[in-house]
């Protein structure tokens, strides 16, 4: 949840950069970069190279990832902030989907109760708060590619942070370093500007959204299961609205407050056991 509510500060950032959407991604992840470093062997977490395989699989996360910052960049300025939230975060649903079928099982009474909520809540956000129009539809549709992107990114690192695989900090160290690598020559090809003239708001975003808000997310993939963080990952739009509120002065209406409680009360329900109240 922490991660999220680092994250979704992502969009506004990314709005206040003075560089090419592309390059606020490089500089997302350049800028990251030692301090991913320095935690990992504070953490007792120390970069290595790992095998050729676990390394392919990261180098692969990282194309997936370099590629979702890219468009979902593109797609920020191209669309309502709520847009771009919301069709970014479609991978909440491709996560969710990925965890019942690792689990080899349809979702519990309790799990399809939540993921309706979810759903729910999803729907009344952008009721509320997205504006579908042909004016916004290039930037949906990057948003929209952005999201399944993140999806196929989740589902590697979730791989790679199988047990007695790679530690959280490490692996995000790698995948932030070959992203970046991606990003630079992309953002230089397209002829973007490359350097700020305010460092501000790229230093934020490296912290943020890369240091703390991937961070976290890296960790929790190791620990709690998929279908969680898919649903977690819808709080980011509910989180979204409310920044929009205090920054742009955009109302929070009665049905974006409804959807953001409907998102909150899916997570509860997700986490329930069974059996739990018969063992109180």
């Amino acid at each position: 949840m922490l991660g999220n509510v680092a994250l979704a500060f992502g969009p506004w950032l990314v709005r206040l950069a003075d560089t090419g959407p592309v390059a606020a991604g490089f500089w997302r992840l350049a800028l990251a970069l030692p301090f991913l470093f320095l935690l990992a062997r504070a953490a007792g977490q120390p970069v290595h190279w790992p095998g050729r395989r676990l390394n392919l699989a990261i180098a692969l996360a990282a194309l997936f990832f370099a590629a979702d910052l890219a468009a979902w960049h593109a797609g920020i300025r191209l669309t309502k902030l709520g847009n771009a939230t919301l069709f970014g975060n479609i991978s909440s649903f491709a996560f969710a989907a990925y965890g019942l079928w690792l689990a080899r099982k349809w979702p519990t009474h309790m799990q399809a109760v939540a993921l309706t909520l979810a759903a729910a809540g999803c729907a009344a956000l952008m009721a509320g708060s997205a504006e579908l129009s042909a004016r916004h539809l290039r930037g949906d549709l990057l948003a929209l590619a952005a999201g399944l992107l993140y999806g196929f990114y989740l589902i590697i690192v979730e791989r790679a942070r199988a047990p007695g695989r790679l530690a959280p900090l490490p692996l995000l160290f790698l995948a932030s370093l070959y992203g970046a690598a991606m990003l630079l020559p992309l953002s230089l090809v397209l002829g973007e500007r490359l350097l700020p003239s305010e460092w501000t708001p790229l230093i934020a975003l490296a912290i943020g959204s890369q240091v703390i808000g991937q961070g976290l997310l890296v960790y929790a993939l190791g620990h709690v299961p998929p279908l969680v963080v898919g649903l977690a990952l819808l709080t980011q739009p509910a989180i979204s609205a409310f920044i929009g509120w205090v920054a742009y002065g955009e109302t929070m209406t009665a049905l974006d407050w409804t959807g953001a409680l409907a998102i909150g009360i899916a997570l509860v329900l997700v986490r329930l056991r069974p059996g739990r109240r018969a063992a109180n």
